[in-house]
């Protein structure tokens, strides 16, 4: 399984299942951590649009999302086949029709560092969250865009930019930009969250 496919998925996974919460006069950085890292679990559907390089039309998929603090995050696709990814604590399962992969996330350094940031924002743990990315927010509590830029030239070499976009803790889409120039785009309608 190839380190750059696993990334853009696991993105997906984690940052996309969080719920509306109320208004904010401003909207910081630590607002929005704070109301992220208030999601005990959550649910939410998506749809995500993958542009490569190779393919002259986008690669569409959709499904469900699923998120279980403290580490437990799940991708259930639906169309156009089904697949399921599940990340719980250090381990990564893949299961395609009757194949089955498992990852130690400990064996690939990167993927390591993007998921432990990743569970930092869930958390709403700042610091941690800028151990691996430089994050900026522009917006309001209302409509708002988190850039992610990767600290680390290796996690660079990977991935260029992450921007999450949303309103209040919810979630409404996330980009990923490769350094190859392939792209994916998740639009995300959250079902369901409990805290």
């Amino acid at each position: 399984m190839r380190r750059a496919g696993l990334i853009p998925l696991l993105c997906a996974v984690a940052l996309a299942i969080t719920a509306p919460l109320a208004a904010a006069e401003a909207w910081t950085i630590e607002q929005l951590m704070h109301a992220l890292g208030k999601q005990r679990s959550g649910r939410a559907s998506f749809v995500e649009r993958k542009y490569l390089a190779i393919l002259d039309a986008p690669v569409e998929s959709s499904g469900e999302l699923r998120f279980r603090a403290p580490d437990r995050l799940e991708k259930i696709t639906l169309e156009p086949r089904a697949e399921s990814l599940v990340l719980e604590g250090n381990t990564l399962t893949v299961v395609r029709g009757e194949r089955r992969h498992i990852v130690q996330l400990s064996d690939y350094r990167e993927i390591a560092a993007f998921i432990d940031s990743i569970r930092a924002t869930l958390a709403g743990d700042r610091s941690a969250l800028e151990q691996t990315y430089a994050p900026s927010l522009a917006g309001t509590s209302q409509d708002w865009t988190l850039t992610l830029l990767p600290r680390e030239p290796k996690m660079a070499e990977v991935v260029l930019r992450i921007t999450i976009n949303g309103s209040h803790a919810q979630l409404r889409g996330i980009e990923i930009l490769q350094a190859d120039g392939d792209r994916s785009v998740m639009e995300i309608v959250a079902e369901r969250a409990a805290r």
